[in-house]
């Protein structure tokens, strides 16, 4: 038997199901993160994201990494 649960994204509060117990089928499977943007979302959150949200804080971490990177740039001139 598959389990299945009902949960409310710690980020927006957004409710999905989450299909840990099948987990090709769930909403986050083809969502594809790097070790790094998977340790920044574990680190901000301790629970399961949404699809969208999971979008959104990898994009935010590449942001951010990106900004670093450019100000550092910047500095070394």
């Amino acid at each position: 038997m598959n389990k299945h649960e009902q949960k409310y994204c710690p980020r927006c509060t957004a409710t999905f199901e989450c299909k840990v117990g099948n987990i090709t089928q769930c909403q986050c499977s083809n969502i594809i993160l790097k070790g790094e943007e998977q340790t920044y979302i574990s680190i901000l959150y301790d629970d399961c994201l949404c699809a969208a949200c999971i979008i959104a804080v990898r994009s935010e971490y590449n942001r951010n990494k990106f900004t670093a990177r450019i100000r550092k740039l910047f500095r070394l001139r």
